[in-house]
């Protein structure tokens, strides 16, 4: 099967978002509808794309193109009719994946080809410009959100750890195994394609400079790949952040006024209402709930301002 018709698409740099809304009904993206997206609407259109392969019917589906649009903002697509329950979990879970409305719990492109539904040994796995995104973030983070990302890597799951590892190899760590930002620039330089150039994506090394006077092993580096969003879309999120917190307690939990924890989550005063609840009363260390907002950071609204 060849995907054809690139007659809408465009080059786009790792940081930017589109606001045209082109494409199909029945593939376009919730975010398109939003008009604010980036490459992720691609995954959610090969997911679309996936579920009629697998089943034969659209996800979404409506006489008209209005109500299109209504199904894919509002919608959950079927997985419970024939065939369904005779398709393989990781099959389903692989289009699942694809198919969330909130675009930053979906896979890139480079996870779908580690996924354990299409992964095959014999195929490389590429780089993925998601890691040099997340590590650009962890890098300028505080030591308080490094310390719960990495709790949270000792609790990932083998399939993540598949990921995580491919993608070390790709950046050739040292003797020591370490890398720095030689190794990030490299990996970059050898993986390079015409279309990344167009989109400047080696921009983004700029931004992690940090790392030219450091040293990152494996561990570190699985605390500053993961994606807590991508995260929350797993079935076992739940039981993985328990796993995490108890890491978390062990190693990087300590007492945290409200001032500070709304400082973390870059929040006003306003929300001190809510985060009271976020820490324990008995010893002023954050909670589970806590410790899972540090992770996914807060949108909070408020009358006349929005502070993410």
């Amino acid at each position: 099967m060849k995907l054809i018709d690139f007659g809408l698409s465009d080059f786009i740099r790792p940081d930017e978002r589109l606001n045209d809304i082109v494409g199909s009904a029945y593939y376009v993206a919730p975010e398109v509808l939003h008009r604010s997206y980036s490459m992720e609407a691609d995954i959610w259109s090969i997911g679309v794309i996936t579920y009629i392969l697998l089943c034969g019917s659209r996800p979404f589906w409506a006489r008209t193109e209005s109500g299109i649009f209504r199904s894919v903002l509002r919608s959950d697509p079927n997985f419970d009719d024939m065939p369904w329950p005779s398709v393989s979990p990781e099959a389903k879970d692989f289009v699942k994946r694809l198919l969330n409305k909130d675009y930053r719990k979906r896979m890139t492109s480079v996870q779908a080809l580690a996924h354990p539904w299409l992964r095959d040994d014999s195929r490389p796995i590429p780089l993925d410009i998601l890691i040099y995104r997340l590590l650009k973030s962890y890098l300028h983070a505080s030591p308080f959100k490094r310390a719960a990302l990495k709790a949270l890597s000792k609790a990932l799951t083998e399939d993540e750890l598949v990921y995580l590892r491919a993608q070390f190899r790709l950046l050739e760590p040292n003797r020591d195994g370490s890398v720095s930002l030689e190794n990030f620039k490299m990996a970059l330089a050898q993986n390079a394609t015409e279309a990344m150039g167009e989109s400047r994506v080696p921009d983004i090394l700029n931004a992690m400079g940090l790392l030219a006077y450091r040293k990152m092993y494996f561990e570190e580096f699985c605390a500053a790949a993961i994606s807590t969003h991508q995260l929350e879309a797993v079935e076992g999120w739940e039981q993985i952040a328990s796993a995490a917190f108890e890491h978390f307690e062990q190693e990087g939990n300590r007492v945290i006024s409200i001032e500070e924890l709304a400082r973390e989550l870059n929040v006003g005063p306003s929300a001190y209402s809510f985060l009271k609840d976020w820490i324990r009363i008995s010893d002023g260390k954050l909670n589970l709930l806590g410790y899972k907002k540090i992770l996914h950071g807060v949108t909070f609204r408020s009358s006349n301002t929005r502070h993410h």
